[in-house]
């Protein structure tokens, strides 16, 4: 398995990036808030985990192990691929996923675009007693030092909403909740409009 990855970011989209190491180029999948804290010819590192199913290999890429380790986990759930696993992550961090296992909080899991309260439920009872060897430290914030661009955050924010699961009608609507903070803020990162925007639609 390919767990990490240190190299020059070469491309990257709302939920990729492509990561030259040592003249390999590795195409990556990742969240919104990830793919906004990287800038191209800069060196970044990532934990990875390759998926590998009949027809596609697919490499995934987190800005922590935790990060990793949750997106990993929710897959050994029933019906969870990594579609909506990424989608999880995206949403809720691993501490939050791990409150919302222990204390049976279907409301948050639902949240997530893709999850139903039955979902939630079956989530909930199949990660219960596996939750435990989580790690729920602290993480980075992945768009720390990037600063989002006036006319192009909000097809960075949309692009990456919609990658994880939510319609395009919907990823507008949160682009407009958080457009008075970019007006306010000229030099926020993608990374908090971003985490802005996810927020406003899980409390929607």
């Amino acid at each position: 398995m390919i767990a990490l990855l240190r190299g020059v970011v070469v491309g990257a989209g709302a939920n990729w990036c492509v990561l030259d190491v040592a003249g390999v180029g590795y195409r990556i999948q990742m969240t919104g808030n990830t793919t906004a804290g990287l800038r191209i010819g800069e060196e970044t590192l990532l934990h990875t985990t390759l998926v590998v199913r009949e027809d596609s290999m697919t490499l995934f890429g987190f800005t922590s192990e935790g990060e990793r380790d949750a997106f990993e986990l929710v897959q050994s759930a029933s019906g969870v691929g990594p579609k909506l696993a990424l989608a999880i992550v995206s949403v809720l961090t691993p501490t939050q996923l791990v409150q919302a296992v222990r204390s049976n909080d279907q409301a948050v899991l639902t949240k997530v675009p893709g999850i139903g309260k039955k979902g939630a439920e079956k989530i909930i009872i199949e990660l219960r007693d596996r939750v435990a060897g989580l790690d729920v430290g602290p993480g980075t914030d992945p768009a720390a030092g990037r600063t989002a661009e006036p006319s192009a955050w909000r097809d960075h924010v949309s692009q990456g909403l919609q990658s994880l699961g939510w319609s395009a009608k919907d990823a507008e609507t949160a682009c407009e909740k958080v457009a008075e903070l970019a007006e306010a803020d000229p030099g926020i990162s993608l990374g908090k409009l971003m985490k802005a925007a996810l927020q406003s639609l899980a409390r929607s």
